[in-house]
């Protein structure tokens, strides 16, 4: 069963949040994890995937859109199946992952925009429903 938290930021500014799923990508690669970031939509793939370009400007993150390289990694897509298993999801969108079972980590990133408090609280019980234990985590 995953460890799920919801890392919770204190802005309701979209780019922090996609900004610090970089950072979080960053750390679970440097730590020798496979990471699965999924995006709510393909806008959003690419952005982050740009973002990873140039988010940190001493620091390289080997990523691939998921269509590009699905064994990259760090992979950024919507609903694919990830080719590794027991690694990191970033969850971007507003709704769980269809795959949250394939991993052993998944991450659900948080702002104060109105909307995106919404889905996450339902996220938050959906989780618990499900029998998961999710936590908070202050950023």
């Amino acid at each position: 069963m995953p460890r799920i938290e919801f890392y919770v930021l204190s802005t309701a500014v979209p780019a922090e949040r996609l900004r610090a799923a970089c950072q979080l990508a960053m750390k679970a690669w440097r730590a020798g994890l496979p990471v699965f970031l999924r995006g709510s939509d393909a806008q959003q793939c690419s952005e982050v995937d740009e973002l990873l370009w140039r988010f940190k400007a001493e620091s390289f993150v080997p990523h691939s859109l998921y269509q590009d390289d699905a064994h990259a990694p760090v992979v950024i897509g919507q609903d694919e199946e990830p080719s590794s298993t027991q690694g990191v999801l970033i969850n971007l969108g507003s709704t769980l992952s269809p795959q949250v079972e394939r991993f052993s980590r998944v991450i659900e990133i948080v702002n104060q925009e109105p909307d995106l408090l919404t889905a996450c609280r339902e996220n938050f019980r959906s989780y618990r429903q499900r029998g998961y234990d999710p936590k908070r985590v202050e950023l």
